[in-house]
């Protein structure tokens, strides 16, 4: 989705095929030039204290999204990456700290070590975290598919699909209460909650009927296929996939929960997976039949979620994914 904070170097950035706006530079300078102000300031507290710095070198803003802004702190003790949202308690990086946990843990991909979440006092909220300088590409694809996939082995939910904490899909909110079968999970947390969403800001009823025949008639795509819960990072596409200096991969701005691990690849018509990277992942993680006959079910809820955010012009996407379904599914 949104890129809600990329890491990365002002020398280094490079150069993703964004699928949505993001916020004018002057805009974030803005932002941060009056943060640093602050006397009362909980990001520089930490990094004095628990972050171990003496002294914060320079407060460089760095490449963020439509969302959250984003900085990187230089300081005698290592640079620091913080995200800071204005409008948004800290429910919606706690979400994210948990979530970027759980992919550490696992010692597969690279992600950002989380290290504080807190409100800031003027309202609003942060995230600190581990700098990562990327290199000058996204690294190869057949890496990203084999350590994803190690990942989505390595870590798996005896509670079911779902996860602990609710988050958020960009800003949209991302419900994932513990459901043991995961057709009932995906169709009500997932596609429901969207076309709910839909009906309720655009009136869309045509769609959000249509969208509720489809839900009542998923199972045939699943039958023959063992579905367990892995743990997804949820929002996949190019602007929150890089790689470090020495070529690693790095998948960033989460919004993980544990679920089928096709899933993964819903945000695949803005992330530029290529054949490398897909079979460098079915190496690791098994092909299950009829993979290519789910694949549009799986797009479906990022572009309801981005017809949600952004308006009209991703309805259509969703619209002509729905209907070829029920031509596909309905008696």
């Amino acid at each position: 989705m949104v890129p809600m904070g990329v890491l990365v170097s002002t020398a280094t950035i490079p150069s993703f095929s964004t699928c949505r706006p993001s916020v004018p530079k002057r805009r974030r300078a803005a932002a941060f030039s009056i943060m640093a102000a602050l006397s009362n300031d909980p990001v520089r507290e930490w990094i004095l204290t628990e972050g171990k710095a003496t002294e914060i070198k320079r407060i460089i803003p760095v490449g963020g999204g439509c969302i959250n802004l984003a900085s990187r702190y230089d300081t005698d003790a290592g640079s620091f990456f913080v995200k800071t949202n204005r409008g948004i308690g800290p429910s919606m990086f706690e979400g994210e700290a948990i979530g970027l946990s759980a992919m550490y843990a696992t010692n597969s991909i690279r992600v950002p070590k989380p290290y504080k979440v807190g409100a800031l006092p003027t309202g609003g909220s942060f995230i600190i975290m581990e700098f990562i300088e990327f290199g000058m590409s996204r690294g190869d694809q057949s890496v990203l598919g084999r350590k994803l996939a190690e990942m989505h082995k390595a870590a798996k939910s005896e509670k079911g699909f779902g996860f602990d904490v609710d988050n958020t899909i960009g800003s949209t909110p991302q419900i994932n209460t513990w459901t043991s079968d995961w057709v009932e999970f995906y169709a009500e947390h997932r596609l429901g909650y969207q076309l709910k969403l839909v009906l309720k800001k655009f009136g869309d009823s045509i769609i959000y009927e249509k969208g509720q025949r489809l839900m009542k008639n998923l199972r045939p795509l699943f039958e023959g296929v063992v579905i367990e819960p892995c743990l997804l990072h949820g929002d996949l596409w190019s602007g929150n996939i890089s790689a470090d200096k020495k070529g690693n991969p790095v998948i960033l701005d989460p919004a993980c929960y544990y679920g089928h691990n096709e899933a993964e690849f819903g945000m695949s018509w803005c992330a530029g997976f290529g054949g490398s990277f897909y079979n460098s992942y079915f190496e690791v993680m098994l092909k299950q039949p009829g993979f290519e006959n789910r694949r549009d079910l799986y797009m479906l809820y990022h572009y309801l979620n981005h017809y949600n955010l952004f308006g009209s012009g991703y309805r259509s996407s969703a619209m002509s994914i729905i209907d070829d379904y029920l031509r596909m599914l309905e008696p």
